[in-house]
């Protein structure tokens, strides 16, 4: 099996995983990838899944991957453009893990350790200055996820959401 890769730039290697990875090709694909995987080279291998379909067989691969990654000093982003790969990387909890981003450059802010933002892009100020709150948690935010950390009672409202609520009709 041939896997098409390239260097981003001097710290990052992407390696592009076009097929859906089943029990046919699963030893193959991993042996592929790990034989990419530098041991003095770069600091990160970005993979750039290019199929929409990620099979549990293919999640399996990514996480032996990242755990070889991690022993030779090897930080593993996964790129996936498709929204059902992203959804299925979350509903198994991986985005994080994994360092899962839209695009290869949100994939690289993720190598870096960068928080994701919407656009794929480093969430911060327009001068490039991280913002010491995200909005969700921001001073006013409303709605039923604006702060999630909080048990929520139903039948009640906190205190803060009535006062912001009154000083809007205001």
């Amino acid at each position: 099996m041939f896997l098409l890769s390239y260097h981003l730039d001097a710290e990052h290697l992407v390696v592009e995983l076009g097929e859906t990875v089943d029990l046919d090709n699963e030893s193959a694909v991993e042996r592929e990838i790990l034989r990419l995987l530098p041991c003095c080279g770069p600091g990160a291998v970005i993979v750039d899944l290019r199929t929409p379909l990620l099979t549990p067989r293919g999640l399996h691969v990514l996480l032996r991957i990242r755990s070889h990654a991690e022993e030779r000093g090897v930080t593993l982003a996964v790129a996936a453009g498709h929204d059902t790969a992203r959804a299925t990387l979350r509903a198994a909890g991986l985005d994080r893990v994994l360092r899962v981003a839209a695009t290869l450059q949100g994939a690289e802010l993720r190598s870096r350790g960068c928080r994701p933002s919407g656009d794929g892009e480093r969430a911060g100020t327009s001068d490039g200055r991280r913002s010491v709150l995200p909005a969700a948690r921001a001073p006013g935010a409303l709605g039923p996820h604006a702060d999630t950390s909080r048990p929520r009672v139903p039948g009640r409202r906190r205190r803060a959401d009535s006062d912001a609520r009154r000083g809007e009709r205001s």
